[in-house]
């Protein structure tokens, strides 16, 4: 495994593998690997003769009051466990290499990044899909990998790939859970003791929303309700938001129809930690 910082060696390095014919994925990270991550690479690399890995905890899709400068960090072991995984190069921009003095030039993919986290985030996208377009336009991979526990990312990430005409497959690996269920998160190590015990409580809504609408349960209100009582009963710090929407535009639906395939994203905070989770079901 090589590790570069700066674009111009990476891409000297990425256009002698393409002279030879190999194939490139990327894996975009913000660092502190988990198991969920590691999937992506390993995935990559089943399926890619190349895989490159970037490190970058991107300030621009923080917001003012959010965890930036307390994101967790450790790159020695980050480095090891790309490496065990299949990572051949491993890229580690500074903010400064990602946006140099007087950046001004943002991508923006309007209306569906402006509701659910983009509601509570209103910055948010605009940060990741700048980065994910730079990454994608230094890297030139011919598939990318994305995890489905940051669903609405997927799906705006998809839209500026597809609107824009990039040459890039967008490839969307199934969210890997802790054996309790909890959705694998860096900031999971954020959680006390109590609040960890107590998250388990967003897998188990989503179950509880996958029972209701199996049996026969059409209205998204009471779904809703039901979730939101089984999480309460946790006691949470706030629930940002449970929806029910559809997978493309990700606009609420009042009700299911046979046929439709939804998407149930939530948002949830456990003391100062904000967690994330979802699942889509085919009716």
């Amino acid at each position: 495994m090589t590790t570069y910082s700066q674009i111009l060696e990476l891409r000297s390095t990425l256009n002698d593998y393409r002279e030879k014919k190999k194939s490139i994925a990327l894996v975009p990270t913000m660092g502190y690997l988990h198991d969920g991550h590691l999937s992506l690479i390993k995935k990559a690399k089943a399926e890619n003769d190349i895989v490159v890995v970037s490190i970058f905890v991107n300030p621009t899709q923080f917001g003012p009051k959010e965890d930036f400068a307390r994101y967790p960090r450790n790159i020695e072991r980050d480095s090891e466990l790309a490496k065990l995984s299949g990572c051949d190069i491993l890229f580690i921009p500074s903010v400064e290499e990602m946006y140099p003095a007087g950046f001004s030039t943002y991508a923006v993919v309007e209306n569906i990044s402006t509701v659910l986290e983009g509601k509570f985030r209103p910055t948010h996208f605009k940060g990741v899909t700048t980065v994910v377009l730079k990454l994608l336009n230094i890297v030139q991979p011919q598939v990318a990998y994305f995890g489905q526990k940051d669903a609405q990312q997927c799906v705006v990430i998809r839209k500026m790939v597809t609107e824009l005409n990039l040459h890039t497959e967008i490839s969307i690996v199934p969210t890997l859970r802790e054996s309790d269920g909890l959705a694998m998160s860096s900031r999971n190590v954020y959680l006390s003791p109590d609040e960890r015990k107590n998250a388990v409580a967003l897998n188990q809504s989503l179950r509880l929303a996958e029972r209701l609408i199996h049996q026969g349960e059409r209205n998204s209100e009471t779904i809703i309700n039901e979730m939101m009582k089984l999480i309460q009963s946790k006691n949470p710090t706030t629930i940002d938001y449970i929806e029910i929407v559809g997978t493309e535009n990700l606009e609420k639906r009042t009700s299911i129809k046979s046929g439709d395939t939804i998407l149930i994203p939530l948002a949830v905070r456990f003391g100062t930690t904000r967690l994330i989770d979802n699942t889509i079901i085919t009716v």
